[in-house]
């Protein structure tokens, strides 16, 4: 067999397979060179403050951190970016976070590993489930300062020296989850600490692509796939809800019943329709289950249909009431709209009685999930 790849074909292979390796600058965008100063910016915080880069001139060495909320590589990175601003700040460092993505460049199916998108309210929930000390910033509207920048994907490091004179740019090291091997923003922060050149200037980019406006075309254009995408709904028994809550394949499984006649559960369909499209990239199925009467079940139907809801839909076709419980989960009360979540192997890890809440629901599918790759 014929080994040798040409670079033309790695990094089509790349794009065919989603890397997070940011290859090449993208058109008409250009990141800062070593020595270049600081570009000035006015971005609104998570703490309803205007923050401004003269706001940081008294900090010995400025990191900025380009990242945001979905990204598995940015999640995977928060916890050494919080250690990096409570181990140096009283050392004279300042560290400075900005989300540079566009929510409206955003795809649903890109957000497969978070329970927040990247919006600035997302951002607010972020901040304070994680506990930043540090400002965290909203470039999404205008993404001026990105631009500014040269921002090529999340996490994207920039480091400053005392004059706001660029030192450092790249990955804020080559871990990820892995053990780092090379601590290169550690190494540059060190380095200018004492006076000394940074040992390497510059390094290649590892994340999520950044998330211009421009790619709202694309965004729409995959909503309207979705859309098309068919729904249909078929009669599950007793026997075969017994079957289903047992989980015996590899995926977690979240089962939501509902009825047309309940008003928090048609109000839950588009929500359930978000989640399924967020979430089905990965080992995880969606199941309705509409408890209407089995020779009704056009109306249910017709619902789903208008909600694009492409999960596997069904409606009980069981005798009576109690049944349908026994067969789903003894501890069932009753009422609709009811939802579970269910672990390989049949194990229940979430139950809700009534609407959903949207945020905990996504929590606990990222919780068993994971939020990084």
């Amino acid at each position: 067999m014929h080994r040798n790849i040409s670079l033309s074909a790695l990094v089509l292979i790349a794009a065919l397979a989603g890397s997070r390796l940011a290859l090449a600058d993208p058109p008409g965008l250009k990141t800062l060179d070593i020595g270049t100063t600081a570009p000035d910016f006015a971005l609104p915080g998570v703490d309803g403050k205007i923050h401004h880069l003269k706001d940081f001139a008294d900090a010995k060495i400025l990191v900025v951190v380009f990242t945001c909320n979905h990204c598995p590589t940015a999640q995977a990175y928060e916890d050494r970016i919080i250690k990096l601003d409570a181990d140096y700040k009283d050392k004279g460092v300042k560290v400075v976070a900005i989300s540079p993505n566009s929510p409206a460049g955003l795809r649903l199916d890109e957000l497969g590993y978070t329970d927040v998108g990247d919006s600035f309210e997302d951002m607010k929930i972020r901040a304070k489930d994680r506990n930043f000390r540090f400002p965290y910033l909203y470039d999404g509207d205008t993404q001026t300062t990105a631009k500014a920048y040269g921002v090529l994907a999340t996490p994207h490091v920039y480091v400053f020296d005392s004059e706001r004179k660029l030192r450092y740019v790249g990955r804020f090291d080559d871990g990820e989850v892995k053990t780092p091997k090379s601590h290169d923003t550690l190494n540059a922060v060190n380095a200018l600490l004492v006076g000394k050149p940074v040992p390497v200037e510059k390094t290649r980019v590892f994340g999520c692509s950044t998330k211009w406006a421009d790619k709202e075309s694309d965004a729409k254009k995959s909503l309207a796939r979705w859309d098309a995408e068919p729904v249909t709904i078929d009669p599950i028994d007793e026997a075969g809800i017994k079957k289903l809550v047992k989980n015996e394949g590899k995926k977690l499984l979240l089962v939501n019943m509902w009825a047309t006649w309940c008003g928090p559960c048609v109000a839950d369909l588009p929500e359930l329709t978000t989640i399924n499209r967020m979430y089905r990239g990965r080992p995880f199925r969606m199941v309705t289950i509409s408890v209407d009467e089995p020779d009704k079940k056009a109306e249910p139907l017709d619902l789903l249909k208008e909600n694009h809801l492409s999960a596997t839909n069904y409606i009980a076709k069981v005798k009576d009431h109690d049944s349908l419980a026994e067969a789903l989960d003894k501890d069932w009360p009753g009422p609709v709209p009811y939802t579970l979540l269910i672990a390989p192997g049949g194990k229940i890890l979430y139950r809700k009685t009534g609407a959903i809440e949207p945020l905990e629901l996504k929590r606990a599918i990222v919780s068993y999930l994971g939020r990084t790759y």
